[in-house]
């Protein structure tokens, strides 16, 4: 080792040393992934502890003070903290922030003592501490360094000394939790924090910040030892949330947490909290937050699709849609179909459609809130996200989305898909539905029937091309308030239409554009044009399967299920409460039918 003696680190120190520890955690997140199977076996901690550090590399510089840079790096990786493992170590970091006063450089006993008292943030946000994880590893890391605070004069000794203490505290999770001695592995976010001071250490050595900095981070996947046990999911999603503006304390909130679910974290300072919560009732959870303080940020996975996705694969072929797909849960729980969430905002309100807000919710506030919502795609680094996920355990992939017209969810689904298949060599498809809602579920619907039956890739994507043209909707909008609301329809010919009680007949063109089918002066007489049209459609061609949908007008749609049925002489696949996000705009009362030719 040819470096110096360093005595005292200031802010760039303290940065490069940073990036050093992140860089190896993103090297190893694909093992870290691997061997994840505490708090429960999804398979992520890699990859929330790569995106809680990825943030400080992408968007913060130093600064020559060690306290500037240190609240720096604590609120970006508080603010971008993701899972379990991910929040501790940020709130870790936010205890260290606080803890360093405001001095411009550190020895090593102010370090030390900056340290030692930054556990006690991680104890705090965690409802029910568990020993034998990355909690213990870090407590006994730093209660080595205070305890040599007086002995060791220089930082490089310091944190190499180190390293034996933190491989055997990270070894001994294996003995301290059950969980983990049955699978063989050691935690997987105490892993993390070992890597991390790795990362640091190989710093010392090579003694080169201008080598780090023009290092690639290289996603090595490195091969596991151990076959896991796969369990049953006890709460279905890991949801987490930024909340600002609490009229409750920090035990209060906690204990409404708790009501919801378990592996509650909640990091933070006073005036902003970062929650983590599984629980299988996201919807309810944050419909009782929003009365408490502002929701800013949410985030919902999946975790029974991931413990499929890794064990209880049915197919080859995954299946990939948004959350404007309207089918039952039953349907997409069934055929594994993977969805991801549009984003809904209430002001500054931010919601995860179907997820974190049902439609029974979503219509409720439409009504109470002077603001109306806005809705967002989903982007790129969450697409991408899933299909590297995917990618480790399919074969290909095929995802169908809501029209381009709509939305730009189509366009970064497929840039996603284009960067993963090269990335890990598997044929990902990207269909443009041209459609959305109850249209977009039968296509969904029969592609995911195809894969069952045994069809390959590109067969599937040739047939879903013929899909995707023998289908229709057919929308009975009630009132264009909602879409004057929107900005869907003028003020004008809103309040024109309302005089004149017109109400129109929504349809989908072959572009994939929305366009007015007919009009009429009720919303029964329009949806009894569309089910004469239908009939008179049935007399050369069949319909292979409908689904009904509605804006909370149950009563219309059983009218539509009935006339259908009668038509058809078939029951629909399903009666759905039309997706929030489509809800928006047609409003509530909308109905609508949804059918697809053989």
């Amino acid at each position: 080792m040819n470096a110096l003696p360093i005595y005292e680190i200031d802010g760039r120190r303290l940065y490069y040393s940073f990036i050093a520890g992140a860089k190896k955690i993103l090297e190893q997140q694909y093992y870290l992934n691997k061997i994840n199977v505490f708090p429960v076996n999804d398979g992520d901690t890699g990859s929330n502890m790569a995106t809680t550090i990825r943030s400080v590399i992408e968007s913060i510089h130093p600064d020559r003070s060690f306290k500037i840079t240190a609240n720096r790096i604590a609120e970006t990786t508080m603010t971008n903290a993701r899972g379990n493992s991910g929040i501790i170590f940020a709130q870790f970091l936010f205890g260290f922030s606080k803890e360093t006063g405001e001095s411009k450089t550190l020895n090593i006993p102010q370090f030390a003592i900056s340290i030692k008292n930054s556990v006690p943030y991680m104890y705090e946000a965690i409802a029910n501490p568990v020993e034998g994880t990355m909690l213990t590893v870090i407590k006994e890391w730093s209660e080595f360094i205070y305890d040599q605070r007086e002995n060791i004069k220089d930082f490089n000794q310091l944190f190499i000394r180190s390293r034996e203490v933190i491989r055997k505290s990270l070894l001994e999770t294996k003995q301290k939790l059950l969980v983990l001695a049955k699978a063989n592995v050691v935690d997987a976010g105490a892993n993390a924090f070992s890597f991390f001071i790795d990362g640091i250490i190989d710093l010392i050595y090579s003694n080169s910040i201008r080598k780090l900095i023009l290092s690639k981070s290289e996603s090595l996947i490195l091969p596991a030892n151990n076959e896991h046990v796969p369990e049953e999911v006890k709460f279905r999603y890991c949801t987490e949330g930024i909340l600002k503006n609490l009229t409750i304390d920090q035990k209060s909130l906690s204990t409404i947490l708790q009501q919801y679910g378990d592996s509650v974290v909640i990091g933070g300072n006073d005036k902003v909290k970062h929650i983590h919560v599984h629980t299988n009732n996201p919807a309810d959870m944050f419909l009782k937050l929003k009365d408490i303080g502002l929701i800013t940020f949410q985030k919902a996975d999946d975790m029974l699709r991931q413990n499929e996705v890794v064990y209880k694969r049915k197919w080859k072929i995954a299946l990939v849609t948004d959350s404007t797909c309207d089918l039952p849960q039953e349907i997409l729980d069934y055929y594994q179909i993977n969805i991801l969430p549009l984003n809904i905002n209430f002001g500054e309100s931010h919601y995860l459609d179907k997820i974190t807000i049902r439609p029974d919710q979503f219509y409720t506030l439409l009504n109470q809130q002077s603001e109306f919502p806005k809705t967002s795609q989903i982007n790129v680094k969450t697409f991408g996200t899933l299909y590297a996920q995917l990618a480790t355990s399919y074969d290909s992939i095929i995802a169908v989305h809501l029209t381009d017209r709509f939305s730009g969810t189509f366009f970064n689904s497929r840039k996603a898909a284009l960067d993963a298949g090269k990335e890990f060599n598997i044929p990902i498809t990207v269909l443009n539905s041209k459609s959305l809602s109850g249209a977009l579920g039968l296509i969904i619907l029969r592609t995911a029937r195809a894969i069952e039956a045994g069809f390959s890739h590109d067969e599937i994507v040739l047939m879903a091309d013929k899909w995707i043209k023998d289908t229709r909707i057919f929308v009975s909008v009630k009132t264009l308030k909602y879409m004057v609301r929107g900005g869907r329809v003028s003020y004008v010919k809103g309040f024109i239409a309302s005089l004149l009680n017109i109400n129109p007949i929504v349809s989908m063109d072959e572009s994939g554009s929305s366009f007015v089918f007919g009009r009429t002066f009720s919303q029964k007489t329009n949806m009894e044009k569309v089910i004469e049209h239908l009939s008179t459609i049935c007399k050369s061609r069949e319909i292979w399967n409908y689904i009904v949908l509605h804006a909370q007008n149950k009563e219309a749609a059983e009218w539509y299920t009935r006339k259908m049925n009668d038509l058809t002489g078939k029951m629909p696949v399903a009666v759905v409460n039309i997706s929030p996000v489509i809800g928006a705009n047609t409003g509530i009362g909308a109905a609508s039918v949804a059918i697809m030719f053989n």
